[in-house]
């Protein structure tokens, strides 16, 4: 694959694209933003809120052995285990003119971009697969989908999750209220969280178990805004078998609900996140519909979704 050429099928909503890393900025003790520039004349889409990408970081493999056509993730299932690139998840931050821009978590869970980001430098390639802008949309990939009424949004989750809480915080309209609970590593990284006037934002230091804070909060937040009416158990979600990822949605793609009086959007450890989600909809009776849920990783194990 050449340097200059986007890999895509005009007709794809997702393409690869090869980047180059023209900025890396340091924003908080944890976050670390990469400026992303596509190394050819197309460019990839941004549909705004959680919009997820794949990130292939460099790697012994080398970047080139990762398969790009259509049908990328069979190819790439088809190679040895030893021959397959890694890749990981991660949500679009923003743009900067025409750099994309990506910001890591460097204490986040260990694998290999984590690793690489840890010592990046400018100039070094990768390749993302994200939104492509030849195609007119819709791509996928969110998985922020409130109804269009309701009381109270509750945006959850850890560090891996906060670039996409962020990035909803700064799109909601001034009139949407709301509360955003999120653990941290360190205390100094409750400046990389934006502000809203509707929402309050709980940026909980880390201490002891992860997601042992995160849950907490969630449970008092929650008890202030809804009387408990205890609900049906929700279905038992095997994380150690595969990382669990519901989000409701109308056949059409929308919003399950028409309106709701509270939306929770939570991401993060599969364990911490299982257990707000059961007390959210068993103990205080939320109705499923209205909680959208990702595990976005899982203590111990290695992730390639």
């Amino acid at each position: 694959m050449s340097a200059d050429t986007l890999i895509r099928v005009s007709a794809e909503p997702w393409a690869f694209a090869r980047v180059a890393v023209s900025r890396i900025d340091d924003l908080t003790p944890t976050f670390r933003r990469f400026a992303l520039r596509p190394m050819g004349e197309d460019r990839l889409a941004d549909p705004g809120l959680d919009q997820r990408i794949k990130v292939v970081p460099p790697c012994p493999q080398g970047i080139d052995a990762m398969p790009t056509d259509p049908e990328w993730f069979a190819a790439w299932r088809a190679l040895p285990e030893g021959e397959r690139p890694p890749f990981r998840t991660y949500t679009i931050r923003g743009f900067d003119g025409d750099e994309l821009l990506v910001d890591f978590a460097l204490h986040g869970p260990d694998g290999p971009a984590a690793r690489w980001a840890v010592d990046a430098a400018v100039g070094d390639e990768l390749l993302v697969l994200g939104p492509n802008a030849a195609h007119p949309g819709p791509y996928g990939g969110i998985d922020f989908v409130p109804p269009a009424r309701c009381g109270h949004h509750l945006l959850a989750g850890d560090e891996t999750a906060a670039p996409a809480i962020a990035r909803i915080l700064e799109q909601l309209p001034p009139d949407a209220r709301g509360t955003v609970v999120v653990e941290l590593p360190d205390a100094r990284d409750a400046a990389y969280l934006p502000t809203h006037p509707g929402f309050a934002v709980h940026a909980l230091a880390r201490e002891g178990a992860h997601g042992a804070a995160l849950v907490a909060r969630v449970a008092a937040v929650a008890a202030e805004h809804l009387e408990a009416h205890p609900g049906q158990e929700p279905e038992e979600v095997d994380i150690d078998e595969g990382l669990l990822w519901e989000v409701p949605r109308n056949a059409r793609g929308g919003a399950a609900l028409k309106s709701a009086p509270l939306y929770a959007w939570l991401a993060g450890e599969a364990g911490a996140i299982t257990t707000i989600r059961r007390h959210l909809v068993k103990e205080l009776g939320i109705d499923r519909r209205a909680v959208a849920f990702m595990g976005y990783w899982r203590q111990g194990r290695a992730e390639n979704s």
